[in-house]
């Protein structure tokens, strides 16, 4: 895949460490310019990322950086699906790293952890960009039972990726769908450990709960920050779905969101491109 106006690509990001609180944390970083810091999504690594999405964040004058949660792909560690604890990997990352001014983001329960990272270290951040996540406390649409069917399986086919991340109905979703899995598949060599599944699975439980984030006191720094929010969500997410955002209307002051049509759990691989120029255009514009 050809990069951006010469910029290094995501396919050929080379793996990087940093040792910091007693465990190595594994990380990629392309571009240049004002950080972005990317957490990933249940049974996620920095393989999983669309390498189109992360190209053009850096073309959009970004550096971006992705990493393994503490325990997981080729991090130490102890490992956890706690998103209070997680967040820790996020901030000393960013302190290793020596980054400031930073947008934080996150997809799926990378969000849940991103949302962590603003209620316990906004002093190290600017902008939250929010990709295919939940709000905390209570929703008004669960996910759905067929997410949990497909999500602790062994393996997906891409088929059942399609299921996860797009929108099956859609025939344009499905060819995103391709486009992206290939894109995905592109990096050959230094690529990192899978997540364990059957520990996955075991900390994702067998159905959906109600709520799936119980975290009061992110809800309330969410509703107190100053800090500019954007969630970029599908139309049909049966993971998170985005109505519950809606939900929360006129209750967080500087939430903007985007919704695409005929687009599931993964917007920001559906649309790369777009996407990215999104967040370029709401992070120079401050609001």
């Amino acid at each position: 895949m050809a990069n951006f106006q010469g910029i290094a690509g995501a396919i050929d990001a080379p793996n990087q460490f940093v040792e910091t609180h007693g465990r190595k944390l594994a990380y990629r970083s392309i571009g240049e310019g004002k950080p972005i810091v990317l957490c990933t999504r249940f049974r996620g690594n920095t393989d999983l990322w669309d390498p189109a999405f992360l190209d053009a964040l850096a073309s959009n004058g970004f550096r971006v950086v992705t990493f393994d949660y503490s325990g997981l792909g080729l991090s130490t560690g102890e490992k956890t699906y706690n998103p209070l604890e997680m967040a820790r990997d996020a901030n000393d990352l960013m302190e290793a790293l020596d980054l400031k001014d930073v947008v934080i983001s996150g997809w799926s329960l990378g969000g849940l952890v991103a949302q962590v990272v603003l209620t316990m270290f906004p002093q190290r951040l600017s902008h939250v960009v929010l990709l295919g996540t939940s709000p905390p406390g209570p929703l008004v649409k669960m996910a759905e039972q067929l997410f949990y069917d497909t999500a602790t399986r062994p393996t997906n086919t891409f088929d059942e990726e399609v299921i996860l991340f797009f929108e099956p109905r859609s025939e344009m979703s499905r060819a995103a769908a391709r486009r992206s899995a290939d894109r995905i598949g592109q990096r050959k060599e230094g690529r990192s450990v899978v997540v364990p599944w059957e520990w996955a699975a075991a900390n994702l439980g067998k159905s959906a709960k109600n709520p799936v984030f119980p975290a009061p006191p992110v809800l309330q720094a969410l509703k107190n920050t100053s800090l500019p929010v954007l969630h970029i969500g599908g139309d049909h997410d049966i993971v998170f779905p985005v109505e519950n955002w809606y939900a929360l209307n006129g209750q967080l002051p500087t939430l903007q969101m985007l919704t695409y049509p005929q687009a599931g759990h993964g917007p920001h691989h559906q649309h790369p491109v777009e996407a990215a120029q999104h967040i370029a255009t709401f992070v120079r514009g401050g609001a």
